[in-house]
């Protein structure tokens, strides 16, 4: 389940205190009002040069210069602006704007089954400021907790078919998670309703399940997280719905290689800055962009705490130790990365109504790489 980050004034990365529109800071990207991508991230510089009233540059001069600017970066350039065009060649329908359906009750959790300490209150937990490590104990706690989240999203996925609700498919995960003596984490998370998030379409993240049927030719990410044994372990995945067309399938490969990309530059002692250049880069090779709104972060006892995950290029510091955990979740769009939510305060969704992929995965940091733990 993504967190929001923002931007301060002062260019410092400030993270939101709340999901509800409720800032502590001063930000540039309201969460309930449209928010336009910091300027100063992941920009590209442009340079220029000037002849008029230069008179000692010689014509040799500018041929070298020209063949330093078709080096590698200036191929990747012409790839991309190439890509970008075909894709816009091709026509792409796209489905009716989302709209609210009834949301009906939350669903009941036996009085057995343990809780996370913020059930109960409507208020959203801060970013605790602890990165988590585990002990063997711990690790193997939070591998029982990933798998169980992954085996309940292969479950889910295989309930995405045309006509069928997102409320039935909160109650089926529901159902599978207190099954297993597990508390589905989302439910009561800052007054979030429901046991599960399903983000349709355009919708980025944070989708509330309800009445809408599922139609042909939709994508959906549902994102599960479950607490097990007091650890939370947290994925998603974004499913094909009948028959989808082949821009919006290219968009939910690329991003599940995004995520994929960046975990595989993880281990001990590498800089969490190569993540979110390595999903950046494989992103714009395929004409898409990154959403820099919303990033990973640590999970485990607490079910968002620091590292924050930065999917986009960044020069965030910090590096990698043995034995934590946290989420790699990147959002790619085909169009605009801006956003604006609803009243709810929770869904999200795309400014300009272009789709948007997201996948994810809790990952244990180890001396050589990084372990998948929501694998089943």
């Amino acid at each position: 389940m993504a967190f929001p980050a923002s931007f301060s004034h002062s260019a410092s990365l400030q993270l939101s205190a709340s999901f509800h529109g409720e800032r502590t800071t001063s930000t540039l990207l309201p969460s309930s009002t449209s928010s336009n991508s910091c300027p100063f991230v992941g920009s590209q510089l442009a340079f220029s040069a000037s002849l008029r009233g230069s008179k000692t540059m010689s014509p040799s001069r500018l041929v070298v210069s020209s063949r330093r600017l078709s080096g590698l970066e200036e191929a990747m350039k012409m790839r991309r602006e190439r890509e970008q065009r075909e894709r816009s060649n091709t026509k792409f329908t796209r489905p009716l704007p989302l709209r609210r359906g009834r949301v009906s009750p939350r669903l009941p959790v036996p009085d057995d089954i343990p809780k996370p300490p913020y059930v109960g209150t409507k208020e959203l937990p801060e970013l605790a400021s602890e990165h988590q490590f585990h002990d063997a104990e711990g690790i193997e706690k939070m591998r029982a907790a990933c798998e169980l989240a992954a085996r309940v999203l292969q479950s889910a996925g295989e309930l995405v078919k045309p006509s069928v609700t997102t409320n039935e498919i909160d109650k089926a995960v529901h159902q599978m998670i207190i099954d297993a003596g597990a508390y589905p984490s989302p439910l009561g998370y800052g007054g979030f309703p429901k046991s599960v998030c399903t983000s349709v379409n355009e919708c980025m993240c944070h989708g509330i399940p309800d009445s809408r049927q599922l139609q042909d030719g939709d994508i959906i990410n549902i994102d599960v997280t479950v607490y097990l044994n007091g650890y939370h372990g947290d994925t998603s995945k974004t499913f094909l719905c009948g028959n989808v067309n082949d821009i919006l399938k290219r968009l939910v490969k690329v991003t599940e290689e995004c995520m994929e990309k960046g975990i595989a530059v993880c281990k001990d002692g590498a800089s969490f800055k190569k993540i979110g250049k390595r999903i950046s880069e494989h992103a714009e090779k395929y004409g898409f962009d990154v959403v820099e709104r919303f990033v990973g972060h640590g999970v485990g006892k607490v079910f968002h705490s620091e590292p924050v995950i930065l999917h986009h290029r960044n020069d965030k510091g910090g590096t990698m130790v043995e034995g934590q955990t946290f989420t790699i979740e990147p959002i790619l769009t085909i169009g605009s990365t801006d956003c604006i939510t609803w009243q709810d305060n929770w869904t999200t969704l795309t400014a300009d109504g272009g789709p948007a992929a997201q996948f994810e995965h809790t990952i244990l940091i180890t001396r050589t790489g990084a372990e998948i733990l929501t694998k089943c």
